[in-house]
């Protein structure tokens, strides 16, 4: 009765950071992304895998940990791997556009098969639906999507098991017709899930004239919520005093083409290219 694919929840990690007293903060979500490279045959690609986030969950850090699950053939507790960010030690990039907040990090996955660490990622030519591909098949508003991630610092001392939390499409239209560079769902999401991906809900019924999707996509990255704010005016000064600020419940999103953009930008500037086949 799964609605999102099971593979999915293994696509997606905790980032972390290494506190002075060897403590962990948990500061965000990212996910993989497998970036088709080539046909072997008929049964088998190759991709290369990305780790995917913000670029703001970045910002500032000399490095992050990220924390991946072991196989269950292996057993044992999760592992956290660090990933040097100065220049020349990791391929990474930001997307150039200042107000698209993504980057994208090579994975080495040679490497974490060989720690039979347990991973799994979005196929770029599977899993992944463009603007132009949501158009074609009629997303809109009101259409159901879930964010993965981690908020709240929420990781398991031991392992990690991803937050589903599910909401629908408030406002995607100035998308779809070219205005906007992100949409906004209606997902009341926290601090950690900056970097989350939003999947869309597979639907079997749809209205008359309408299409369904039978499969769950990625659809886009989570780049911050809205807050609501509202100000205390002082009776005497009639000057502002104090600032209240919640969750408003919406988020915004930056649709999945930029990630891709991003993912391609970082493959160019690698040596290696195929890391993955299935």
């Amino acid at each position: 009765m799964a609605l999102i694919p099971p593979v999915y929840l293994d696509c997606v990690v905790a980032i972390g950071v290494l506190n002075g007293d060897a403590s962990k903060t948990w500061i965000g979500t990212g996910f993989l992304v497998g970036r088709f490279y080539a046909k072997i045959d008929d049964l088998q690609n190759n991709y290369h895998v990305f780790l995917v986030t913000n670029k703001h969950v970045l910002q500032g850090q000399k490095s992050i940990i990220v924390r991946f699950n072991p196989e269950p053939s292996a057993g044992g507790i999760a592992l956290d791997y660090p990933i040097e960010l100065d220049e020349g030690k990791t391929v990474w990039v930001d997307h150039p556009r200042e107000d698209i907040d993504v980057s994208a990090i090579s994975l080495n996955v040679p490497f974490l098969k060989q720690q039979s660490r347990k991973f799994a990622y979005f196929h770029s030519d599977q899993n992944i639906l463009s603007i132009k591909d949501m158009v074609e098949n009629g997303v809109s508003e009101g259409d159901f999507v879930y964010a993965l991630g981690f908020p709240m610092n929420l990781v398991d001392p031991t392992k990690q098991y991803v937050i589903s939390k599910a909401g629908t499409i408030a406002r995607i239209r100035d998308v779809l017709e070219g205005y906007r560079n992100d949409f906004i769902v209606d997902i009341s999401l926290f601090p950690g899930n900056s970097g989350s991906p939003i999947v869309s809900k597979p639907e079997i019924v749809c209205i008359n004239g309408t299409k369904s999707l039978d499969t769950s996509y990625l659809i886009g990255i989570v780049k911050a919520n809205i807050p609501y704010s509202d100000v205390a005016i002082s009776q005497q000064t009639k000057q502002p005093r104090v600032i209240f600020q919640e969750n408003s419940g919406l988020a915004i999103v930056i649709p999945s083409d930029f990630i891709m953009e991003t993912i391609d930008l970082c493959f160019k500037k690698m040596d290696v290219k195929a890391e993955a086949t299935v």
